[in-house]
């Protein structure tokens, strides 16, 4: 019997290596494109500029997640690691306080993404005081992969792809699966960006909100594995290179309609959040003249004509269904002109630095007033105190 369990274990892991990736490219992708529409119009031109790389490396983390150690890590945190009951209230929102209580070497084992998303908007704001304009389009397209990370439900959790549920494969039906196949559905009419006053109270509560949806997640997958017999309810396919067993299509339809609003509410809300990140660096910056670091120094006509319908179709909700105006949707463009992202031009008091593989702590801004978590049911099974390395959440 213990060794019929561990090999049903040894199964769900292996299963579990090929999941897609958060929000899978198209996801990713959308997000960075959509928040550029959010920014203030001091900001927009820079960014509309160079929306095709901001696009382009959106994915760039987890292009590098399995060949970079630590990378892992930071685009997650399972909170119930922590605690089944009131995790939010028992993790030290900064990093210090956290390290600390749990140690460098838990916080890496069980995700960061928040802590992460913190450094690097730190980092944001360097490379604008810098005007390096090389660094600003990296972080801040890095910036959007981890907050699109963190409002992904199965971040959340150490019941990452509903392994320990024997759900296996709800990751990427969650976040690549249905987007892929519902995009044209979806809203993405963002809300303008804000300044952020406290970003490490926005990031968490963005984590805490996650978290509240994980019941949902699971509870409605079950209730359809009664409608759908495992011949039903998965196929087979080749993709990036893997065959990998995934939902049927009639079964990710069917749970496009139990839970596909919460999804489209998620991939709607964290556009507003980047854009509001991108913001808040570059108003702590000082606000520096962007336009001063494009070369020509304002948009073309055509790129004001572009723009203005790219903004048009986002209000009447036909951005995601005409395939010209999302990248994500297009052959992926170059850059048209090398000289478009250029290092500084002034020099930096510190060389520039990368986001760090372990999350560096962000200033403590002013303890922020959280609403009391969610109660949230999270199923498991398996050996009590088991634990699965995550390789892909």
């Amino acid at each position: 019997m213990k060794k019929s369990f561990l090999l049903l274990l040894l199964l769900a892991a292996l299963l579990a290596t090929g999941v897609a990736q958060a929000w899978g490219f198209l996801g990713h992708r959308v997000i960075n494109q959509v928040a550029v529409y959010s920014l203030p119009g001091s900001m927009q031109a820079f960014y509309y500029r160079h929306m095709a790389e901001l696009v382009r490396l959106s994915t760039a983390p987890d292009e590098r997640r399995n060949s970079t150690p630590g990378e892992a890590p930071r685009h997650y945190i399972d909170m119930d690691h922590y605690s089944e009951d009131d995790p939010f209230n028992k993790v030290p929102k900064a990093y210090d306080k956290a390290v600390e209580k749990f140690s460098a070497d838990t916080l890496n084992k069980y995700g960061t993404v928040p802590w992460v998303v913190l450094a690097l908007k730190d980092s944001l704001t360097e490379a604008f005081r810098r005007r390096d304009t090389t660094d600003i389009i990296t972080f801040s397209a890095e910036l959007g992969h981890y907050i699109g990370d963190a409002f992904v439900p199965l971040h959340t959790t150490i019941n990452y792809d509903g392994q320990l549920t024997n759900q296996n494969g709800l990751h990427a039906l969650w976040e690549s699966q249905l987007v892929e196949r519902n995009l044209k559905e979806y809203k993405l009419d963002s809300a303008p960006a804000t300044y952020l006053k406290d970003p490490q109270a926005a990031i968490w509560t963005t984590v805490q909100q996650s978290y509240g949806f994980l019941g949902e997640t699971f509870d409605r997958a079950l209730k359809l594995e009664k409608q759908f017999p495992p011949a039903k309810r998965y196929t087979f396919s080749h993709r990036y290179g893997k065959t990998q067993r995934r939902f049927s299509d009639a079964y990710a339809d069917a749970y496009e309609k139990e839970v596909g609003g919460q999804v489209a509410y998620r991939l709607k809300g964290a556009p507003t959040l980047l854009a509001s990140f991108w913001l808040t660096a570059w108003q702590d910056a000082g606000k520096p003249d962007l336009n001063a670091l494009m070369k020509p120094g304002k948009l073309s006509s055509r790129e004001r004509d572009l723009l203005k319908e790219e903004l048009a179709a986002q209000k009447k909700h036909t951005l995601s269904t005409d395939q010209t105006m999302l990248l994500a949707l297009q052959k992926e463009k170059k850059v048209e002109a090398t000289d478009e992202i250029k290092p500084a031009t002034e020099a930096p008091v510190a060389p520039a630095e990368p986001a760090p593989t372990e999350p560096t702590p962000a200033p403590a801004p002013a303890a922020p007033a959280e609403a009391a978590p969610s109660k949230v049911k999270v199923k498991s099974k398996g050996p009590a105190g088991s634990q699965k390395e995550k390789t892909n959440d």
